[in-house]
């Protein structure tokens, strides 16, 4: 059986692009089981932003599941980003992990921000002043926080399970964007927590000019699935269950 999982991110929805989306994501039904939201759905990360992004998913047929991005952060309020979201029925993931019962069987999501910090021999350390040790444990906090949700969906019968982030767990979807900046487009411990306890495929957003196709160091697939980067309202990919 398959599971097919559509994923968008980087919408960056404000009020003169109210009902853009909507037309594309009623269409769903005809080629997805749940639809998975990779961050920056707001521009700045304000309430009213937000609840244009809510009318765009509410009342869905098709389960909705999202992480949120640095710009859903931006107006320093995303408790109440997450709850017009959830209000609408979407589940919102920080650390948590949530499982979809689709008709090829049961999907687990496991979803964080992420943060930046850089990649294998390229990436900043837990070194030096308070502030730089703290960029570093940020990261590492949420790398945690992802294997402990993956881990999690261990117990929960899965037929597959996908790493739902706004943050690149790799470099190789960040072809494309300039290499100075790689180290705030992601970072390799996302990666680590993914391969150690595994996943079918990572889904991530946040990287406008990268590329969609990567894979971990562990075989894992990987998509950038920001929507300047697809160019579409979302993509689909295909699941094999059990």
């Amino acid at each position: 059986m398959t599971i097919r999982v559509a994923a968008v991110g980087d919408i960056h929805m404000g009020p003169d692009s109210e009902g853009l989306l909507r037309p594309a994501f009623e269409t769903l039904p005809d080629c997805a089981d749940v639809l998975l939201l990779a961050g920056d759905l707001t521009r700045h990360g304000t309430p009213r932003e937000a609840r244009v992004v809510a009318r765009e998913v509410r009342d869905l047929p098709v389960p909705v599941v999202a992480v949120l991005g640095n710009h859903d952060h931006h107006d320093e309020r995303p408790e109440e980003v997450t709850a017009i979201l959830r209000d609408a029925g979407v589940t919102v993931l920080e650390g948590e992990a949530t499982v979809v019962e689709c008709a090829g069987g049961r999907l687990g999501i496991a979803g964080t921000k992420g943060f930046g910090g850089g990649f294998v021999g390229r990436s900043a350390g837990e070194f030096g002043e308070p502030v730089m040790k703290e960029f570093v444990r940020t990261t590492r906090r949420s790398a945690d926080s992802l294997h402990a949700a993956l881990k999690q969906l261990d117990e929960e019968d899965c037929a597959a399970r996908v790493a739902l982030t706004h943050f690149s767990p790799v470099a190789d979807t960040l072809a494309g964007e300039p290499p100075e900046i790689h180290p705030f487009l992601g970072s390799y411990l996302l990666a680590e927590a993914i391969d150690t306890v595994g996943a079918d495929l990572a889904v991530h957003g946040h990287a406008h000019l990268g590329t969609e196709h990567g894979m971990t160091a562990g075989g894992v697939r990987v998509r950038n699935v920001a929507q300047p980067v697809i160019r579409r309202a979302f993509n689909v990919y295909r699941l094999d269950g059990d």
